[in-house]
């Protein structure tokens, strides 16, 4: 039987040690991963059995009312529709016109490094103070009151950061290689920015652009801090209407002390992400599309 060196007698041990911490440590991830699993499904769930009872077509057509039978998110609904599509209109062309100017125009010098910090530092900013700065800049300077175009004013603020972020790795992403070639051919940077970079780009810069939505349809703070309406009946008719939106209306109904509006709560919440899934939806169906057009 050969005997072992002590050189080879340390190797061994070593290798045992290594294989025990990498036992522990993927046993403790897994754990959490297991965790964070059980309690999305046991949230999911207990939302589901809640609020399905009370979904159904006068749900999605009343509008809120102190009578729990008659209350619906009618109101709420819309509200999100017209803030989330104004937003994207203020954010979107904003965000990329500044990503390709930071990305394809800006030289590279101490300022450029500022500008980048800090559009870092931005996109962690706690939500509630993109609310009192909307408040104090479109609120009360502006004048635009507790409107639409406040409230979209500030989302549009609250993603931007992470619109042009999004952007610029998507951009960054495009092999330089694709740069060389187009200048190669005699085209402008204009023309190598429009009929290269920004189709290549596309899918990336979409997937940033829906979950930067994603974050401003389901937050609540900032558009409390402009004072949005919690109780609203009507129907927006243009920008400068008050309005309401899906989480201002659960935050409103759990707020109550009685039974039935936590169950409408949860199914507020159930419309939300039927919303939300519908927009990734859509966002996968464009990535998919602009894949296969960059494939042929």
């Amino acid at each position: 039987m050969a005997t072992l060196t002590q050189p080879e007698l340390e190797f061994n041990e070593r290798v045992g040690a290594r294989r025990r911490t990498g036992l522990v440590v993927s046993s403790l991830l897994f754990a959490a991963t297991l965790f964070g699993i059980v309690v999305l499904v046991t949230l999911l769930v207990d939302i589901v059995v809640t609020g399905w009872p009370w979904l159904s077509g006068s749900f999605l057509t009343n509008y809120p009312s102190r009578f729990p039978a008659e209350a619906g998110v009618k109101s709420a609904l819309v509200g999100s529709l017209w803030m989330i599509g104004l937003t994207a209109l203020l954010s979107v062309p904003i965000g990329i016109a500044s990503a390709v100017y930071l990305e394809e125009y800006a030289p590279r010098h101490w300022f450029f490094r500022f500008v980048q910090i800090n559009i870092a530092n931005l996109a962690g900013v706690p939500s509630v103070l993109y609310g009192i700065l909307g408040l104090a800049l479109f609120v009360r300077f502006l004048a635009l009151g507790r409107s639409l175009m406040a409230g979209s004013m500030t989302m549009a603020l609250l993603i931007l950061p992470v619109v042009i972020i999004g952007t610029q790795e998507a951009l960054r992403a495009v092999p330089q290689g694709v740069r060389e070639s187009a200048y190669a051919l005699g085209a402008t940077r204009w023309q190598v920015i429009w009929s290269h970079l920004l189709p290549i780009a596309a899918p990336g810069i979409l997937t940033g652009v829906i979950l930067s939505l994603s974050r401003a349809i389901g937050e609540t703070a900032p558009l409390i801090m402009i004072g949005a309406l919690t109780f609203v009946a009507f129907l927006p008719e243009s920008v400068m209407d008050s309005f309401t939106v899906l989480p201002i209306q659960i935050f409103n109904w759990t707020s109550r002390p009685q039974a039935e509006f936590q169950e409408l709560a949860a199914a507020g919440i159930i419309v939300l992400m039927v919303l939300l899934l519908v927009m990734n939806l859509s966002a996968i169906l464009l990535r998919n599309r602009f894949e296969r057009y960059r494939a042929q």
